[in-house]
């Protein structure tokens, strides 16, 4: 994998390569008794018992199902990331009871999640349960110019730990590293001095790994790796799904295929984390066509399961985070990883084949990470690119009135779009301004997209198709 284009390697391969010697040197073992776990060794877990990876930095037993703390649900029954939705902290409390009560200990956070309320009401629910039964994960997430400077990043640092409840973190990341570029890196991290203090802080036993979280520019990815051997980061999370193992970069030409990711991160043995196995929900969400296909193969499993599969089947990954709003998403993940049924390498050649049947439909590769909001018009810009996409999945954007099915396509887009999206928030209101696309990871030009969903849903609302 010495270089981009030519050196990427299959899963089969890759698992051909490593083999044991491989968990080895990735540093990464599945166990799922009370030991910390050797590296190299199987890992296989009893009936109903997680999955767990051990870090080769602190010998932590990581659950291979990580909590994502940004989805957090709200009074009202929906997720509390945006508006004013306030947290259902009772709720919160019940889900991470039941997370830990069936193995999961690691719970990822930031100061930039649920409008700054979610380290706040992880903290609180964590608290009522002993130290030593999770670890914290949460972000420098110093995205304003305000900072920038050493004193406000340190600033944000030290109220994560107020926050959280605790005096010392145990995986820390500098958030949304490569969504700006080298610039940013320098002016977030290099030029102000505060990566130098992180580092003292690890030093000092208040962080216990210190890592990156990378959206963007792979300039950045690899000029960190390559001050590995300076900074000897602990972990790296990056987005890796059986989407973007291959089509990341086809979806996207400013973003990176995760098979390269994971390659460079492996040769290094840096463990992984990954965020987003679901693309927001996108892989939960498939084509008709597709759910049939993946219920054929096993009626049993969710249409989610396959992606958490995929993404914990590959040995240097440490956890994979979910984002769970409701009870039944985290039972269903649990389902999946208490133990993890690894993909063969037949199934992982149909999930391969499945992300390239999925690439025939154009959709917009929102993740619903809310990063572009809020928009100073009050557009709800996830809520109308989602939809967009849910009807597209479904068969229900008709391009022309001599469509099949065109009329009830039609309804249920109008219908639809009515119900998810109140209309004060829909894409008409967009007036072009700009100010969301800098902050999305995928780089997606968000006003041409709303403008083109605006234009095509009066198209239909005039019926002149």
């Amino acid at each position: 994998m010495e270089a981009k284009d030519s050196k990427n390697i299959s899963r089969r391969d890759f698992f051909k390569k490593m083999g044991a010697a491989g968990l080895a040197t990735a540093g990464l073992a599945a166990c799922a008794d009370g030991s910390k776990g050797t590296p190299g060794t199987s890992g296989a877990a009893a009936e109903g018992e997680m999955t767990y990876r051990t870090n080769p930095t602190t010998g932590d037993r990581v659950s291979l199902l990580g909590f994502g703390m940004m989805r957090l649900p709200s009074v009202g029954g929906r997720s509390a990331r945006e508006g004013n939705e306030e947290i259902d902290q009772e709720m919160v409390n019940m889900m991470v009871d039941y997370a830990i009560e069936h193995g999961v200990n690691y719970f990822d956070t930031s100061p930039a999640y649920c409008r700054g309320l979610s380290e706040r009401a992880t903290g609180i629910a964590l608290s009522r349960h002993s130290r030593d039964k999770w670890f914290i994960a949460t972000k420098l997430s110093n995205f304003a110019p305000s900072t920038w400077t050493y004193d406000g990043a340190v600033a944000m640092y030290r109220n994560s730990m107020k926050e959280l409840q605790v005096d010392y973190i145990d995986y820390l990341l500098l958030h949304g590293i490569g969504m700006d570029g080298m610039e940013a890196l320098h002016n977030r991290y290099l030029d102000n001095g505060v990566l130098d203090f992180l580092l003292k802080e690890r030093e000092a036993g208040r962080i216990r790994n210190l890592g990156f979280s990378y959206h963007g520019d792979i300039e950045v990815f690899d000029y960190l790796l390559t001050r590995h051997d300076v900074y000897k980061w602990d972990f790296v999370q990056i987005q890796l799904n059986y989407l973007d193992w291959k089509f990341a970069k086809t979806i996207n030409p400013r973003n990176t295929n995760a098979e390269y990711l994971y390659g460079e991160l492996s040769k290094r043995g840096i463990p992984a984390v990954i965020m987003e196995p679901l693309l927001g929900g996108r892989l939960s969400n498939v084509p008709d066509n597709i759910v049939a296909q993946l219920k054929q193969r096993e009626p049993e499993r969710s249409v989610a399961s396959w992606a958490f599969r995929f993404a914990g089947s590959f040995p240097g990954v440490m956890t994979v985070l979910s984002g769970m709003t409701r009870m039944e998403h985290l039972q269903d993940n649990l389902h999946t990883y208490s133990p993890l049924d690894p993909l063969t390498e037949e199934e992982f050649a149909f999930l391969q084949d499945t992300a390239t049947l999925m690439m025939q439909f154009d959709t917009i590769p929102c993740n619903d990470c809310k990063y572009c909001m809020p928009c100073p018009y009050g557009i709800d810009i996830p809520g109308v690119l989602l939809h967009y996409n849910k009807c597209l999945n479904e068969g229900n954007v008709p391009m022309s009135s001599g469509s099949r099915d065109y009329r009830k396509a039609r309804r249920a887009f109008l219908v639809g779009y009515d119900r998810s999206v109140p209309r004060l928030r829909q894409a008409s209101h967009c007036i072009g301004c700009g100010q969301c696309s800098p902050h999305c990871p995928q780089r997606i030009d968000i006003p041409a997209e709303l403008h083109r969903i605006d234009h095509y849903v009066e198209r239909l609302k005039q019926e002149t198709l």
